[in-house]
């Protein structure tokens, strides 16, 4: 019954599921009624206030079955709780998804070695002089996995750190556009780069081109 409320609140759609929690899903070796729990919380943001009534609310789930999956989650390292007072000095209990984001960084990382793809991420963090969140990892991931090679990746970083920009979407839109046009290398863009310049430079002559000299 209890998993049954949990899937009926997860077709409800208010519970957002991002694709590379997902995929990782089986990793974290949790039940579905508790990964359906942690997407409750991972909805709300980090340090969420621990209001048992709300939860039961949400979900529709009674005390007991709250307080199962929180001891479970907590067991297997995803949450804790933490006590922190407020601005009236009274303490108040809030539920921490720190350990949840670390599991899911050790996970990403892991999966990013094993894919053979780990220089391309250590290159465009180098670029962008951070880290990637695990959704631009799962980004780069598409990238790699839909056939796109390092080479080309490299190219269009280097074409959006031309133009100022530190940013996967921006990147993603290069890649679209090159696909568009057949570019797959190096080789490739250059071409483009040529084809694109000779362009502008036939466009600017027949614009300086003065008509009051015509003879005709």
């Amino acid at each position: 019954m209890k998993n049954k409320k949990m899937l009926d609140i997860l077709q409800s759609k208010n519970i957002v599921i991002p694709l590379y929690l997902y995929r990782i899903y089986n990793k974290l070796n949790i039940k579905l009624d508790e990964f359906i729990f942690l997407m409750y919380l991972y909805n709300q943001g980090n340090n969420i206030l621990f209001n048992l009534n709300l939860i039961e609310k949400d979900l529709g789930l009674d005390v007991k079955d709250v307080m199962a999956i929180i001891s479970s989650l907590t067991d297997n390292n995803l949450i804790h709780l933490d006590v922190i007072k407020n601005d009236k000095k009274i303490s108040e209990e809030y539920i921490s998804l720190d350990d949840f984001y670390q599991k899911i960084s050790l996970l990403i990382m892991e999966d990013v070695n094993n894919s053979g793809h780990e220089e391309i991420f250590q290159i465009i963090e180098k670029e962008f002089a951070r880290t990637l969140s695990p959704i631009e990892y799962e980004i780069v991931k598409a990238w790699t996995e839909s056939g796109i090679s390092e080479e080309l990746i490299k190219e269009a970083l280097k074409e959006a750190t031309f133009n100022g920009v530190s940013n996967l979407r921006y990147i993603d839109k290069i890649l679209y556009e090159w696909s568009k046009k057949g570019i797959k290398n190096k080789e490739d863009v250059e071409k483009n780069r040529t084809s694109h310049k000779e362009n502008k430079e036939e466009k600017l002559e027949v614009f300086e081109y003065n008509w009051l000299d015509d003879d005709e």
